[in-house]
């Protein structure tokens, strides 16, 4: 996959190394030279740009990403400009950080779906994330067996456990289901919010974009990810 990072501070940083030492192609952006030259070996690609300059911006290979993520955190004024300018070329998918309440108040104003926030293992856990495609988060067990949050295929929409019947035809055991709604904030721009079902039922009817969490052995869960 390619992906722009913008913003190499510690998070951006990290996130890009360890996307590029997944075998993603990861362009990083930041308009510090210091630390362009200093990760430009550890990479794909480093570019030393102001963010907030609009021609600049338009020189990225933004629609032929597959993420664009901002990464920008010291300078909040410069983080929602970036973001505004790369919302307005339409990346395929956009995900900004947030420093704090107001700065995710304004993000949310501006109709970003995707918000993370500076946690200390945020830049590990997404980069898995991103690697993986469909796994929203994993825990292992042992070598076999893993606890993980998925997107539920495309072929799986519409169906009931029942129909589906994923212990019989995969081996795999539903936890529970974690459902996406929509709500209109203070802005008057609808989010997106998770709503955990708790114990379902056979007869729970699965909807396009539930996360499954889903127990069973790798190979298993693989097989049900690639429907």
């Amino acid at each position: 996959m390619k992906f722009i990072v913008l913003g190499l501070g510690n998070f951006g940083s990290e996130l890009s190394i360890k996307l590029t030492e997944l075998g993603h192609e990861v362009i990083g952006v930041d308009s510090n030279m210091k630390r362009v030259e200093y990760l430009q070996d550890s990479i794909t690609h480093t570019i030393c740009m102001d963010t907030t300059d609009q021609s600049a911006v338009r020189s990225l290979p933004v629609r032929n990403s597959d993420v664009v993520i901002i990464g920008i955190g010291e300078d909040t004024g410069a983080s929602i400009i970036t973001t505004a300018l790369i919302k307005q070329m339409k990346a395929n998918r956009l995900i900004a950080r947030a420093i704090n309440p107001a700065h995710q108040q304004v993000m949310e104003a501006m109709g970003i779906d995707e918000i993370i926030h500076p946690e200390a293992d945020t830049a590990y856990r997404l980069a898995k994330r991103l690697d993986i495609g469909t796994i929203v988060d994993s825990f292992t067990l042992d070598d076999q067996y893993k606890v993980i949050e998925a997107t539920l295929p495309d072929a799986f929409v519409g169906k009931t456990i029942r129909e589906v019947d994923f212990q019989k035809e995969f081996n795999i055991n539903i936890v529970t289901i974690v459902r996406n709604k929509e709500k209109v904030n203070n802005f008057g721009q609808v989010q997106v919010f998770h709503e955990i079902l708790g114990v379902v039922s056979p007869e729970t009817r699965l909807e396009a974009r539930d996360m499954l969490v889903v127990f069973g052995k790798v190979d298993d869960i693989d097989r049900m990810l690639k429907k």
